[in-house]
């Protein structure tokens, strides 16, 4: 991609303020060293060091004005850097993201380490197909492909804009090959593969509905509400998803879910009331119980 020349003395300055915004509005003044490694010719090293203010130019993605312009959209509409530069580093892989789907979390990486174990233990899971239901930007059906390279990896989404920008990170990832993408609710794509999943994996909608408009600003005020509401309680597509997945996992397939913070008792006892055993439950980076698995 080609970039466009800005002048460092108007550079400089045009910085030096922008961190002062960043701590005015509480933003983390990470947040604008991602930005510029992510559009600018910039290194870790220069912005620590402020060896760019020995040049003449630096070179961006983005006209000056228009990178001054980004930045406001962040300090004062509170767009999320990853929807500003369009997209966001996950696992090993950079992802493309819009306001179409949820931003990637790093929490959200524990299900693939999990998933790489399981297949440790029962490597025949990894020769099958597996879902990944409710797959927004395609990180989740992406990293599976990546991790399972003789598995079909079957992506569904309700949203045909997420499903765009899935299958472009796919195509672009060159997994495109192995992912079959399908627009719908949860399983309803799939009635074709009913008892042949080895896996199903899903970070589905679970925050309670009247919770959500609570949320930070870049949540609430840009993130797709349809990937985050979760109904009354919050457990309303997690009810879904253990009801009909013994309908499509082969015996012992492996069912994985993420979810928030103090639900894990309840989506343990419906595992219990239906058919699955091997129910584990399983912490993110911060040590919250955020994901439970079942085998059926």
């Amino acid at each position: 991609m080609s970039r466009i020349a800005i002048a460092t003395s108007g550079f400089v300055p045009w910085l030096a303020a922008a961190k002062l915004e960043a701590i005015a509005h509480s933003i983390d003044e990470a947040e604008l060293d991602w930005l510029l490694l992510a559009v600018t010719d910039l290194d870790r090293l220069s912005l620590k060091l402020k060896s760019y203010e020995r040049k003449s130019h630096i070179h961006c993605e983005w006209s000056f004005p228009t990178l001054q312009t980004k930045w406001q959209q962040r300090v004062n509409d509170r767009v999320p850097i990853q929807y500003l530069v369009g997209r966001t580093p996950w696992r090993q892989f950079e992802l493309e993201v819009s306001a179409a789907v949820l931003i990637p979390r790093p929490e959200t990486e524990c299900m693939i380490n999990y998933v790489a174990d399981v297949i440790k233990e029962s490597p025949e899971l990894a020769l099958g197909h597996w879902a990944d239901l409710g797959t927004g930007s395609g990180a989740i059906a992406i990293a599976l492909a990546d991790l399972m390279p003789n598995a079909t990896i079957h992506a569904v989404d309700k949203s045909s804009d997420a499903l765009t920008i899935a299958k472009s990170n796919a195509t672009r990832l060159k997994f495109d090959d192995r992912i079959q993408f399908y627009q719908g609710s949860w399983f309803k794509p799939l009635h074709g593969l009913k008892r042949q999943l080895s896996g199903v994996i899903s970070n589905p909608p679970y925050i309670p509905s009247h919770e959500v408009l609570g949320l930070q600003p870049e949540v609430t005020g840009h993130e797709p509400h349809l990937a985050l509401d979760g109904g009354l309680d919050g457990l309303d597509a997690l009810r879904h998803l253990v009801r009909f997945g013994p309908e499509y996992l082969v015996p012992s397939g492996l069912w994985m879910v993420e979810m928030m913070k103090g639900q894990m008792d309840a989506v343990v006892a419906l595992l219990k009331n239906a058919e699955y055993r091997d129910i584990r439950r399983s912490r993110d980076l911060e040590g919250v119980e955020r994901f439970a698995s079942a085998r059926r």
